[in-house]
């Protein structure tokens, strides 16, 4: 009986991994739609601001970068940080164990509570504004150009009360995440690359005549981007039974719990933006447009993380938090080995693919109208030594709120000031060897050992991650990833002998038909590889398009 009981308890448990993959493959799916169409826009956002400002041409870009630094810091925190992290969990609980009334009463609690918060940081930040921009751009070489300093003064001051309604508009997606509606929430931060696109074209020619600089119309957009991911929100989660009341109470024993979480899970999530931070101060010693060519890399860099990455995680971090209030170790080890396959089978091809087609994808995009091809190769370098990173902030995005669903703090928190520390020590010593590229390979060496060391630290946690099957898969996907990486750095140089114009139509051909070409070997290596994760989701796109 004990032989014959065991194969299936272990087919039954297979069974439920593989559910667990499906389900998850479904939510997962669905974020993505939405995020990619938020991060297709941000793309776009890029290639508008740099035919419009370009990137060393002069001072406007750099200066905006640097002043969206601290709006953009508390947003990412907030967006895909300890927000998250410390609300999702607690909000999920109310709703479970006390019904919706309960868990809107919290929702508000939580809302005016953050209103309060970012309000006072606003007034704060307008009014030492010039003290932590002359902190950040620390460098003499930003300093010394006539007048960035205060045109980066002027546009932080505008920005600043952006954190408020990204506060709200994070509440919001946390609230309808808790009730497995991802899409909405995934697709509303398109919003602020849509108000920055339609600001570059409307408010930008106006600015002159209103005494002010043309980039002041993109630091206004990023205003109302805030506000656009309320209206957007809103709606949908009015539909599920929301109302506003104006109520606050920091003593409530829900609102307590959840700053008791912000408070670790700010330091323990923010490796990566503080690096960011970082790296701007360091970049502001290199030549001009080295901010911007790291920006403009950056973005690149983590449109693959949003498109996968952010998406894998958010959906499994409602199921994170129901399996760590059940006490129930195998269905996290599972839910957290199926994200981690899924993350490995989607951003290891594109880790390769952003190193072999740096230059052509930037040099296609981004080298219009101002934006010259020294922007493209100091972008094109800076976006290599970030790639490697890619894996790193994903699974990131994956262990860390794993430990806080299970109501640990303080391991993250470790964790991410020993990376914080080790990416100052190797950004102080890359910067002087290689210049600003030495800045994005120190990042992306310790986004690495950031997640490297939760994933061991999680492993201890919960007695194993499913080590045997993360191993298989994580061997075959660089087999076949390595594959599609030669084929398209090879297809790539051919192309580029063989049709040497240099339009914007030639420059896609080339690098579509790169890709394309990549897509094709990484497909065919994964069939051949039996990797399950790239058949799953390829038979969740052929039963959508069957049923269309």
């Amino acid at each position: 009986m004990t032989a014959i009981g065991r194969p299936a308890a272990n087919d039954r448990a297979v069974a439920k991994s593989e559910d667990g993959v499906g389900r998850l493959a479904r939510s997962a799916g669905l974020i993505s739609i939405a995020t990619m169409a938020s991060r297709l826009l941000g793309v776009a956002r890029e290639v508008v601001l740099a035919a419009i400002f370009g990137a060393s041409a002069g001072p406007a870009m750099d200066a905006f970068n640097v002043a969206f630094r601290v709006p953009n810091l508390v947003r990412d925190l907030f967006a895909e940080g300890a927000m998250t992290a410390a609300f999702v969990p607690t909000f999920t609980r109310t709703l479970n164990a006390r019904g919706r009334d309960a868990a809107w009463r919290l929702g508000n609690l939580v809302i005016n509570a953050l209103l309060v918060v970012t309000g006072l940081l606003v007034v704060l930040g307008i009014i030492f504004a010039d003290p932590i921009t002359r902190a950040i751009a620390s460098g003499e070489a930003f300093a010394e150009r006539p007048g960035k300093l205060a045109l980066t003064t002027e546009l932080t001051r505008i920005m600043l009360p952006f954190l408020p309604t990204v506060a709200v508009a994070v509440a919001m997606m946390g609230m309808l995440n808790s009730l497995h509606r991802f899409f909405v929430p995934a697709l509303s931060p398109a919003m602020f690359n849509v108000m920055t696109i339609l600001c570059a074209f409307t408010l930008v020619p106006l600015m002159p005549s209103l005494g002010l600089p043309p980039i002041a119309a993109i630091a206004m957009a990023t205003v109302l981007g805030g506000i656009g991911q309320i209206a957007v929100q809103w709606p949908v989660l009015r539909r599920e039974g929301f109302r506003y009341r104006p109520t606050l109470n920091f003593f409530d024993p829900d609102v307590r719990e959840i700053l008791r979480l912000m408070g670790p899970a700010t330091l323990g999530l923010a490796a990566v933006q503080i690096n960011v931070v970082v790296n701007t101060s360091l970049a502001t010693t290199q030549p001009e447009g080295a901010i911007s060519w790291l920006q403009a890399a950056f973005r690149l860099m983590y449109l693959p993380i949003g498109l996968f990455g952010v998406s894998i995680a958010t959906a499994a971090l409602p199921d994170l938090s129901k399996h760590a209030a059940a006490t129930d170790k195998e269905a996290m080890r599972r839910t957290i080995s199926s994200g981690l396959r899924m993350m490995l089978m989607l951003n290891v091809p594109a880790t390769i693919g952003l190193i072999a087609l740096a230059r052509p994808i930037i040099e296609f995009l981004l080298e219009h109208g101002r934006f010259s091809s020294h922007d493209t190769a100091g972008t094109a370098a800076a976006l290599m030594f970030y790639a490697p990173g890619l894996v790193g902030y994903s699974a990131v995005k994956i262990a860390s709120p794993s430990f806080y669903s299970l109501g640990d703090s303080r391991t993250p928190v470790i964790v991410s000031v020993l990376s914080v520390g080790l990416n100052l020590a190797l950004n102080l010593m890359l910067v002087r060897v290689m210049g600003f590229r030495g800045l994005a390979l120190g990042t992306a060496t310790a986004a690495l050992f950031n997640a490297g060391a939760l994933l061991v630290l999680l492993r201890r946690r919960l007695g194993g991650l499913d080590e045997r099957r993360l191993g298989i898969a994580l061997s075959k996907i660089l087999i076949a990833s390595a594959l599609m990486g030669g084929v398209t750095y090879l297809t790539a140089g051919w192309l580029e002998t063989a049709l040497p114009a240099h339009g914007t139509i030639v420059k896609g051909i080339r690098v579509f038909t790169a890709i394309g070409a990549g897509l094709i070997v990484l497909a065919g290596a994964a069939r051949l590889l039996d990797i399950s994760e790239f058949n799953e989701a390829v038979k969740k796109v052929l039963q959508r398009i069957g049923r269309r």
